[in-house]
């Protein structure tokens, strides 16, 4: 009972809030008029040229909610506040589309106009009602001719407090009706069209997108890092009294290693605190990860400070590497870096041997008319059996009781290029082989071909 008494306190204030907003409107209207006829007055005249002018400024009310697209969030606003509707039923941004400002315009109509009325009863039934329950006590007031029953001598004199009370409950039954009418209303009109839901659901698809690529770099850059800082640290401390320059080049390849580690979680993690403004900001430092021109020899030399050999196999049309194309060269590059995970982390001390191929493929398609294109082949092998520890599970298996998600990311790195990624055990040696398309058109087509 206390809440719907709060409810109706709130929607009788909204529905004012609209008489009030109405009432600017009605003036411009009724001195238009009495520029007309001088004897129309804003508030001197017959009930019915008030509710003439009520009408006539209604569509003038209407115009200014197309007209102008902040109506939405300010109405979405005060029905949330004032009318209690959910704010999640609602859009509280400037509407755009057509559509949207005419959801808008009736919402606005209807406040303004239900406002109007109700904040007219509002002024005129309480002082009715008092002079109504006065009126059998008070001389002063039955001496003025009032043009009602109870100017008539008798018991109808003492029908008039009820009849005061019965307009003060029909007043408010009428606030509670209009409020709730209201309350209903304002989802439909002031909810999100389709085209807002269509909107923000690709919004929240590109925020999604953009935070399973923040992921995907984080897991590959600092994923790797770790795993080589936990090497080169087992390979430093195995050595610390036999080799001491090694030890020195470990210790250094752990600096490194580590600092870049930290600037891209720091990276990200701003990313993820700032939002998509600084999303788009950090795109060229966390969403865009190294180019093989740029760092593959420095993953390289990071990765062999731990002890393990590593052979770099660069095939025809592969040099200089900054000839590649800047999308497939960083694909490239982490798919790379997540082949060299894998072998440090669960092939210690196994020799791992990385080629790079330029080589021509024809389209597929039907229609294409075998026409030529480029792809870059990236091969990752290294033996199951380490230097260092003696044989150890396929990395498929060691993946799938673990979770990781290094090999799903290469297949979905590889398949936005529109190539393809493959990893397995074959005879003793783990492989890890993909094909990314280096044309535009050749890409296109084999992404119309996996669809």
């Amino acid at each position: 009972m206390r809440e719907r008494a709060r409810w109706l306190g709130l929607r009788w204030v909204h529905l004012l809030q609209g008489g009030a907003l109405m009432t600017p409107y009605y003036l411009l209207v009724m001195v238009a008029i009495g520029i007309g006829n001088p004897r129309v007055q804003p508030f001197a005249s017959t009930p019915s040229w008030q509710f003439v002018g009520l009408g006539l400024a209604l569509p003038l009310v209407a115009a200014t909610a197309v007209l102008f697209p902040f109506i939405r969030p300010l109405e979405a606003t005060t029905a949330r506040t004032l009318a209690c509707v959910p704010g999640a039923t609602l859009d509280a941004s400037p509407a755009r589309s057509w559509a949207a400002r005419w959801r808008t315009s009736a919402w606005f109509t209807l406040h303004a106009g239900l406002g109007a009325v109700l904040s007219g009863a509002t002024l005129a039934v309480p002082p009715m009602a008092v002079v109504l329950c006065a009126y059998p006590f008070s001389e002063a007031v039955r001496v003025r001719y009032w043009g009602w029953p109870w100017n008539l001598d008798g018991g109808m004199v003492w029908t008039a407090p009820p009849a005061g009370l019965a307009l003060l409950l029909a007043l408010t039954a009428c606030a509670y009706g209009a409020g709730a009418l209201l309350a209903r209303c304002a989802p439909p009109l002031l909810g999100p069209t389709p085209e807002d839901r269509l909107a923000a659901a690709e919004r929240r698809a590109a925020e999604l997108a953009q935070r399973n690529r923040l992921a995907r770099e984080l897991h590959d850059s600092v994923g790797h890092a770790l795993s080589a800082v936990s090497l080169q640290a087992g390979a430093a401390r195995r050595l610390l009294d036999s080799d001491r320059d090694f030890v020195r080049e470990a210790l250094a390849a752990i600096e490194e290693t580590s600092r870049g580690a930290v600037a891209e979680l720091d990276a990200v993690l701003g990313v993820l605190r700032g939002g998509a403004d600084s999303a788009e900001r950090a795109e060229g430092e966390a969403a865009r990860p190294p180019t093989l021109a740029a760092g593959l020899d420095g993953l390289l030399a990071r990765s062999r400070a731990t002890g393990a050999a590593i052979d770099l196999d660069l095939g025809p049309g592969m040099e200089p590497l900054d000839g590649l194309p800047d999308e497939a060269s960083r694909a490239a590059f982490r798919i790379v870096q997540e082949g060299l995970s894998n072998a440090l982390r669960h092939a210690e001390g196994a020799p791992v041997r990385i080629r790079l191929t330029r080589r021509q493929t024809r389209a597929r398609q039907h229609g294409r008319n075998g026409r030529k294109g480029e792809e870059l082949e990236i091969d990752v092998r290294n033996p199951l059996t380490g230097g260092a520890t003696g044989h150890v599970p396929a990395v498929s298996a060691v993946r799938a009781a673990t979770g990781g998600r290094g090999l799903p990311g290469i297949a979905e790195r590889a398949e936005l290029l529109g190539g393809s990624a493959a990893a397995g055990a074959r005879d003793g040696v783990w492989r890890l082989t993909a094909q990314l398309p280096l044309v535009a058109e050749a890409r296109q087509e084999r992404q119309e071909d996996a669809r």
